[in-house]
């Protein structure tokens, strides 16, 4: 055992001690690890974690910053365009906190997300990476598990494992719930299940879309329904440095794309009619390209629009936006790393959507995406979205302000934030995926 794994046990059990019924404070900024040779294979995680909770000094290797060599510094940024791209406040700066974390749920094993059936239930539903989704009810987890496929889950990969699940917009009438995995042979498996009660049946699988990943990483790992009742799916760009076969721009590529198809119609799933290529030119289940991981994106539920938070390769983490109804947006990577040029060969920046909020890895290492608050219990936070950088713990807010946007600092926690989630209502939930809880998003003064 190295004096990283050990310093970081020691700390597990001094957090666990103190996590029990506490708000979270506001805590020093995690200092990101050094950045190793330019030439090695990335490995921030965009929230899986496969160890404990970390030390404040430290960032284990699953998490360090990206590595793979940088765009010359010559290279001009992109032109600011009206949805102009915010850099967060100075990360040093100590602001004071919009927003606090309430505990909600405490004990899972490295947790991934966290989501609601939409069923008038009130339960949540927490994914853990080994293939385990468990119910919280009431502040208490549920014993028996919701769903275990452990057995045909892989897991061993930083950024594998069971990513997340998502229920049928009419999960109430026909008990469906779909659900991304990584299977043992390290590809991608999008599957549906059904349930009664508080159990999924394991033995009702069916395979709807099965995609080979050439490297471990990037696997995006996001299924979720939009507000037109398609499932869409974030696919990172199979991984690697650079995307070296350069899948996100490839329209023939279904990885470095966001997916969207329908699954109430053909076998197993249909093509929506207004895809970009249902006709042809290219995969017809594409809906937006150009993303290197998308692990973490949303709908705001007022407006439709989709918030994606995609993971940077060595210098820039990015909030992209996609106004409701819009499709085939090309976010550039890699020819865009942010708004900034990561291949100056080719790089016609007028050609890619920038983004509207992006950040250094002076302040974080891996971004995730978050929501907008579209609840009851915290009007302050009405028509704000939140994301946070996984390394650090910080969480930013971001909104419209005049043609731009805006980036304020809203908490300093020393959380590995894996994901956020809503509920039924609208509530922001954030997920600790290295200290194995869940809290509920409020205003400070709540």
């Amino acid at each position: 055992m190295n004096l990283r794994t050990l310093a970081w046990l020691v700390l597990v059990a001094a957090m666990l001690s103190a996590c029990g019924g506490q708000t979270a404070t506001i805590a020093t900024v995690v200092t990101p690890p050094e950045t190793a040779s330019s030439t090695a294979e990335p490995t921030a995680a965009p929230g899986p974690t496969q160890a404990a909770a970390p030390t404040q000094t430290t960032t284990p290797t699953e998490t360090s910053i990206p590595t793979a060599s940088p765009a010359p510094s010559s290279t001009p940024a992109a032109t600011a365009s009206p949805d102009a791209t915010t850099t967060p406040a100075d990360a040093e700066a100590e602001p004071a906190a919009s927003i606090k974390l309430e505990p909600v749920a405490e004990g899972f094993t490295r947790p991934l997300y966290v989501t609601s059936a939409g069923d008038d239930s009130q339960r949540l539903f927490v994914v853990e990476q080994a293939g385990v989704v468990r119910i919280v009810r009431d502040g208490a987890i549920v014993e028996t598990p919701f769903l275990d496929i452990t057995s045909q889950v892989g897991s061993s990969g930083n950024e594998q494992g069971l990513l997340s699940i998502a229920f049928h917009p009419k999960y109430a009438e026909n008990g469906y719930l779909f659900v991304d995995y990584t299977n043992t042979d390290g590809d991608t498996v999008i599957s549906r299940f059904q349930a009664s009660g508080d159990t999924a049946d394991p033995a009702s699988e069916q395979v709807l879309l099965e995609i080979n990943q050439p490297y471990s990483n990037h696997n995006g790992g996001l299924v979720k329904f939009g507000p037109d009742g398609y499932l869409y799916i974030g696919m990172g760009d199979g991984g690697s440095a650079g995307d070296p076969q350069n899948r996100a721009q490839d329209p023939e590529e279904l990885l470095g794309k966001m997916l969207r198809i329908d699954v109430d119609s053909g076998t197993p799933y249909g093509i929506p009619a207004d895809n970009p290529y249902a006709n042809g030119g290219g995969k017809p289940e594409i809906w937006a390209y150009g993303l290197r991981n998308p692990w973490r994106y949303s709908f705001d539920r007022a407006t439709g629009d989709m918030f994606i938070g995609d993971v940077g390769q060595n210098q820039y983490e990015e909030i992209n936006y996609q106004p409701a109804g819009q499709a085939n947006l090309n976010y550039g990577w890699r020819i865009m790393e942010g708004q900034h040029c990561y291949r100056a060969d080719d790089c016609d920046q007028e050609a890619y959507v920038a983004p509207v909020a992006e950040y250094e890895h002076a302040q974080g290492c891996s971004v995730t995406g978050g929501y907008v608050y579209q609840g009851a219990a915290s009007p302050q936070l009405v028509g704000k979205y939140y994301y946070a950088d996984y390394c650090q713990g910080t969480i930013w807010e971001l909104q419209r302000s005049g043609d731009g946007w805006n980036t304020t600092i809203a908490l300093k926690s020393d959380l590995r934030i894996s994901s956020f989630g809503e509920d039924q209502q609208g509530e922001l939930y954030v997920v600790d995926g290295a200290g194995g809880a869940i809290y509920r998003l409020v205003e400070s003064n709540a």
